[in-house]
């Protein structure tokens, strides 16, 4: 069985590893305040071309945007997410459970808009009863979204100054930002440091064993960020192994490797799909894919293949995702595309 299901089926590139087993014996302090964490800052930080963000790290996606979000919102307020956003579908409630609820917005395969954004800010605020309901105070967006799409430079900057304009910060979850960064160079490490309040970097699902960096660019959201993550169990004890881990994937393009690759072998099986006439449920540049097919060719497929199930209508057609990752090598992408032609 090949898995296509997601992109943290594997452990992590083999340099990470060796990484990790070079650096096993050495004697470091706890809570990220070691050797290793100053340094992934610091590369982190270049990659940004932002010298004064504050740089921290965290296991995983859905503790870094629950303590995110916890440290940027005072009690009375929520949080603004797409419909369809992470933090809205499939966290379990953790941003609730944490006391501040999702407010959520129409999408357009995956994404805001500006002007979305702008009427819901505009119309919670003018609301006669705005002192009874809760009041947006943070927006976020992920990048890529659920559905795999992107956010072009426009349109990310269009959303900026919205929040820019009501004063409310921009957070962006990048739990598969390499992948973002392969399938729209056009948009930098700089530019989302730029663009945004605050962004992660994910890790996870991008080579590396575990780990996610919060990027804060906004001096107002960098006091007790570190106290937050102690209260909300964000604080990792040998966190030396998330500074190791992120020194690897930065010091020589790495992670950029890891995205691209991912992307690659991606566009590879979009164009198998639409050769075969196979229709794609959303126009996704990423690692993503998302394709509709009848019961009989995804029994066909499954017989040798992982495939994340994403809708099943209860017709004769089910939408599946299909997930590459850093790890997808030729040869596996071949028998994929192989079976795919043979449908």
């Amino acid at each position: 069985m090949i898995r296509f299901d997601s992109d943290y089926t594997e452990g992590c590139h083999p340099r990470v590893l060796e990484a990790l087993v070079k650096t096993n014996m050495e004697q470091h302090p706890g809570y990220g305040t070691d050797a290793h964490c100053a340094r992934a800052r610091a590369l982190l930080r270049a990659a940004c071309e932002d010298a004064d963000a504050d740089v921290h790290f965290l296991t995983g996606g859905t503790q870094v945007n629950t303590v995110v979000i916890a440290s940027a919102l005072r009690p009375w307020e929520g949080v603004l997410s797409a419909q369809t956003g992470h933090i809205a579908c499939h966290e379990t409630g953790a941003v609730e459970a944490a006391g501040h609820k999702v407010l959520t917005l129409p999408h357009e395969n995956g994404k805001i808009t500006a002007q979305t954004l702008e009427n819901a800010i505009a119309a919670a605020r003018a609301d006669p009863n705005a002192e009874h309901i809760v009041q947006p105070g943070l927006v976020y967006i992920s990048q890529p979204t659920e559905f795999g799409t992107v956010y072009t430079r426009a349109e990310l900057a269009a959303i900026s100054e919205v929040c820019r304009k009501a004063g409310l910060p921009l957070f962006l979850d990048g739990a598969r930002l390499g992948c973002a960064l392969a399938a729209l160079p056009e948009l930098t490490l700089a530019d989302y440091a730029r663009l945004c309040s605050v962004f992660t970097i994910g890790g996870t699902k991008v080579g590396m064993l575990f780990g996610e960096a919060a990027v804060i660019c906004d001096e107002k959201l960098k006091p007790g960020f570190r106290n937050m993550m102690k209260q909300r169990g964000g604080m990792l004890a040998k966190g030396r192994l998330l500074g190791v881990q992120f020194e690897a994937m930065f010091e020589d393009g790495l992670y950029l490797e890891c995205g691209r690759n991912a992307v690659a072998q991606a566009r590879r099986i979009r164009a198998a799909l639409l050769e075969k006439g196979l229709p794609l449920a959303f126009d996704s540049p990423t690692n993503q894919l998302f394709v509709t097919l009848t019961k009989r060719r995804r029994a066909a497929l499954e017989k040798e293949f992982a495939l994340g199930v994403w809708d099943t209508t209860g017709g004769e057609t089910d939408t599946l995702r299909i997930c590459t990752s850093w790890a997808t090598t030729d040869e596996q992408t071949d028998a994929l595309i192989e079976a795919i032609r043979a449908l």
